[in-house]
């Protein structure tokens, strides 16, 4: 951890004897000129790399706790050290932290699970990993069914002279739209489950428009795969992977603490207790402590009993989850006015936004709710703004099920399609990215990979929108 990071802790570490008795933030007073450190955390993602790379990748740590100081000291100076530290705490405790868990818990079973043998990435196979990651999605999580296919997937293609394509649509299809069927897939299903949202009811009114994005995506990357492999990359490098005897795993042993973290999570949503702990003004529930415990239990365990080969073969290492943590912890920190403001409705900053997914008659917009919600999802946190969609439709699961089905379908198709516009849209986008360039490939920079998203995924959501929305 950074300097930088270390005060920044300590500073909301100071925050803590004013919290018991800090109420809500409320985002109707707020300005949006409080966006501004949010914004600098997207900017610096997306342009430092192509400024000064080098400088990036030793110091975006420290740039990250400097924009999440930029946010917490003016704002704990003119709200005062209660709200501002209510603020911190419950973005740590009922956000950032069970999302970090999870998200390393996935990231060390699946990097223990290594693909033995020399796969080849014809055209064909390729299709046939990007298919299976999309159903894998949907019942281990985006990001366990991305950590899991994306080293082979990497390693069948590391002789081929173009593989920035395969990764982008894997990115597309297994880190995103992949995971709309259940509420194990993307974590805003997840929290419409733990809100009221019937667990087979994203299967029953989304699989059409998953299996369309999916089957044009999937159709699209083996004519390309299929140009490059045909026309472009006649001449090709020595294979670097030396062929071996026969397909298989090592640390197959972390399939079975898959399952594990599979019913964790859904025990933390099914399981309802009265037990609740306020730690600063935070409600911390019985099964949500009981999940994390769980969580950091089967890493630990995966570490342990892992074999060193498939550790090697995978050529693990912390670095992307560094990655993603520290550039999370500030984007989860200087979201917090954002999230605020979103959530005051008309009544705030942001009330424009809110007032567009509305007809005159009072009626909802659908198209607008799955493009609001999906514009949104792609630059903040999808989980949240799928919350604020939610409460701005109501909030009441039965009405949404039934009588607003069609609204709740956009806000939910919204959060998991559209997370895969940019690398932030959605947490395994940038952990598939600081793998596949750990591997060596050489990624779009931010704008670049949103260059592939507009070209290719903005026109898929205008066809869903004219099908189903409008």
């Amino acid at each position: 951890m950074s300097s930088l990071s270390l005060r920044a802790l300590a500073l909301s570490c100071l925050l803590l004897p004013g919290l018991a008795g800090a109420a809500e933030l409320d985002g109707s007073q707020l300005s949006a000129w409080w966006g501004l450190p949010f914004a600098g955390v997207l900017l610096s993602i997306a342009v430092m790399p192509l400024l000064a790379p080098m400088f990036w990748h030793h110091h975006f740590g420290k740039v990250s706790a400097a924009w999440a100081l930029v946010f917490l000291v003016p704002f704990a100076l003119t709200f005062g050290a209660g709200a501002t530290g209510a603020a911190v705490v419950h973005a740590a405790l009922a956000e950032y932290i069970p999302f970090i868990i999870l998200l390393t818990a996935l990231f060390t079973v699946a990097g223990g699970i290594f693909v033995r043998g020399n796969l080849h990435g014809s055209p064909g196979l390729n299709t046939g990993i990007l298919a299976i990651g999309a159903v894998l999605a949907s019942f281990m999580g985006t990001t366990g069914a991305s950590m899991l296919l994306i080293r082979p997937l990497i390693r069948a293609n590391d002789n081929r002279r173009h593989q920035v394509h395969v990764v982008v649509f894997f990115i597309f299809i297994v880190s995103n739209a992949g995971g709309a069927l259940t509420p194990l897939g993307d974590p805003p299903l997840f929290l419409g489950f733990l809100k009221g949202v019937g667990f087979f009811w994203t299967l029953e009114h989304l699989w059409a428009k998953t299996g369309f994005i999916i089957g044009v995506l999937l159709v699209l990357f083996y004519l390309i795969d299929s140009y490059y492999y045909r026309r472009r990359e006649e001449v090709r490098a020595p294979d670097p992977t030396p062929d071996t005897p026969r397909l298989g795993f090592d640390g197959a042993i972390n399939f079975a603490l898959l399952g594990v973290v599979v019913v964790l999570v859904l025990m933390s949503g099914l399981w309802k207790s009265a037990v609740v702990f306020n730690v600063a003004g935070t409600e911390v529930g019985l099964p949500g402590i009981v999940r994390d415990v769980g969580l950091i239990i089967v890493t630990l365990v995966s570490l342990r009993i892992t074999p060193e080969s498939a550790h090697e073969g995978n050529q693990f290492n912390w670095a992307p989850m560094q990655e993603v943590a520290k550039l999370f912890a500030a984007i989860f920190l200087t979201i917090i006015p954002v999230i605020a403001m979103l959530k005051a409705g008309v009544d705030g900053p942001f009330a424009a936004v809110i007032r567009a997914v509305t007809h005159a008659d009072g009626s909802p917009n659908n198209a607008m709710y799955f493009w609001a919600t999906g514009a949104l999802s792609s630059f903040l946190d999808n989980a949240p703004t799928y919350l604020v969609f939610f409460n701005t439709a109501g909030g009441d699961p039965q009405v949404l099920m039934t009588t607003l089905a069609p609204t709740l379908i956009a806000i939910s198709a919204g959060a998991v399609f559209m997370g895969a516009n940019t690398y932030i849209g959605n947490a395994p986008n940038l952990m598939v990215k600081a793998i596949a360039e750990d591997r060596g490939v050489k990624m779009p920079s931010f704008f670049g990979y949103m260059a592939w998203s507009v070209v290719i995924l903005v026109p898929l959501f205008l066809v869903v929108t004219w099908i189903w929305f409008l």
